[in-house]
């Protein structure tokens, strides 16, 4: 799948959106933190089973977290603090509606399982940027060869939580029990994915 590949048509997408954002001098941090907040509601919403409010919130919050990085782009506030600040809010939104969501609606294992595997699917591109240095910077942002490895991530994530939330709107029985399970599957294999094209390219790399 890998939509994060895709960048490119899905930008025309979203791109009208930060457009008109970018018009409006919105500022790239305070979409992110937006974003943030609206993450966080749509976690709450998850936890009181306002099932269709979850799903507008998590939809919304995800087009402010692409909306943040083009506007800053647009701008030129490409900033360091920005880059940082958008991990730690997409990995807070990630942890707390995967948490709720698997937790609440198949179980607490399950839960467990789908917030370690986001978060180690994230994080082991910070890991290859430091140990194997991936640095160069295009418009603010760090293009590596994980860009295209891994099929299923934060993207492939939300779209399979919005997919089985409406399901389970309509009543499709264990419809979000089935979307975490299948998020946990499909990020693990992801996960080896990346893992094993690390280990094709630099596993004989020795350490300087």
């Amino acid at each position: 799948m890998n939509l994060t590949s895709k960048r490119a048509v899905l930008q025309k997408i979203y791109f009208p959106f930060a457009y008109a954002l970018f018009k409006l001098k919105a500022s790239p941090n305070v979409l992110t933190f937006l974003s943030l907040i609206l993450g966080t509601a749509s976690a709450l919403a998850y936890y009181y089973e306002f099932l269709l409010t979850a799903f507008f919130l998590l939809l919304i919050s995800g087009l402010f977290d692409l909306a943040d990085g083009e506007v800053a782009r647009l701008s030129g506030k490409t900033t360091k603090f920005g880059a940082v600040f958008d991990w730690v809010v997409d990995k807070w939104v990630d942890g707390l509606v995967l948490g709720i969501v698997g937790y609440y609606y198949a179980s607490p294992t399950w839960a467990t399982f789908a917030v370690t595997l986001s978060m180690l699917h994230s994080f082991i591109k910070p890991v290859a940027y430091a140990e194997i240095g991936f640095a160069e910077r295009i418009k603010g942002k760090i293009f590596d060869p994980l860009e295209g490895k891994g099929f299923f991530g934060r993207p492939e994530t939300h779209a399979t939580l919005l997919f089985f939330t409406l399901l389970e709107k309509i009543e499709v029985e264990s419809a979000l029990e089935v979307g975490i399970k299948l998020i946990v599957i499909f990020t693990s294999l992801s996960l080896i994915h990346r893992l094993y094209y690390l280990y094709l390219n630099y596993g004989k790399v020795q350490d300087e």
